[in-house]
């Protein structure tokens, strides 16, 4: 599984990894920043993944407004 680490959380349902590719994660749809819950959808993202942490990545699964849609593990624990 490919691995990288997190450079910044984007919204509720996509990072950008510090290669600079922006990764939407795979079945998890949050709301956009500016509609009802997206900042905190994007406070919740970012209390999983702060900067820096690794996450290991699936093989992409699609592309999603120019970003790629992945399955996410975080510490190799949790599977989003």
């Amino acid at each position: 599984m490919p691995r990288g680490k997190v450079r910044r959380v984007v919204d509720g349902d996509t990072f950008q990894l510090k290669g600079g590719e922006y990764v939407r994660i795979a079945g998890l749809d949050a709301p956009e920043l500016r509609q009802r819950g997206g900042l905190a959808a994007k406070r919740r993202l970012q209390s999983k993944m702060r900067q820096g942490t690794r996450v290991g990545l699936s093989m992409p699964m699609a592309k999603s407004y120019g970003r790629v849609v992945r399955k996410v593990t975080i510490n190799q624990k949790k599977r989003y």
